[in-house]
């Protein structure tokens, strides 16, 4: 089973891939996180945000495993809790499909990006950068693996 993210942007601050770097880091023995970078659209003609979400959508389809488990962090998504969490990365190890999270661009996730998805799930209620999220989906990931483990990085 491989990970993946496929998220918008590239060329994001130091900061942003020293801290998602931190955590996929941490992760490699578990469960090895490849990034897809997609490059956000700019410079079109004005009222073309939504040719941009699609281009930017294009990609990150072509980017995904036919047979691959699909994430969409959508604000509108499914919220989990941390052990909920857990329990939910226990079923995708079971299922043994490989999993693709994916993280749009600052105007969101394209429709057919939407529809392709298998579930949408939310980390917040809060709106975040897109490159922010990078590092929240993988500490987070890292702490529900953690859990499941046993190891002692989670406390309620």
């Amino acid at each position: 089973m491989r990970l993946k993210l496929v998220a918008a942007g590239t060329r994001l601050p130091a900061w942003i891939e020293a801290g998602y770097q931190e955590y996929a880091r941490r992760l490699t023995a578990e469960a090895p996180i490849e990034l897809v970078e997609v490059a956000v659209p700019r410079g079109m003609a004005q009222g073309s945000q939504e040719r941009a979400t699609q281009k930017e959508g294009e990609k990150m389809l072509a980017a995904i495993p036919k047979s691959a488990w699909v994430v969409a962090l959508d604000v509108t998504g499914r919220s989990l809790d941390t052990p909920a969490l857990s329990r939910w990365w226990a079923t995708r190890q079971r299922d043994g499909r490989d999993v693709v999270f994916l993280i749009g661009g600052p105007d969101g996730l394209a429709e057919p990006v939407l529809e392709r998805a298998d579930e949408r799930m939310s980390l917040s209620a809060l709106t975040f950068p897109h490159g922010l999220v990078r590092i929240l989906l993988a500490e987070q990931l890292y702490r529900a693996i953690s859990l499941l483990k046993g190891h002692p990085y989670h406390r309620e």
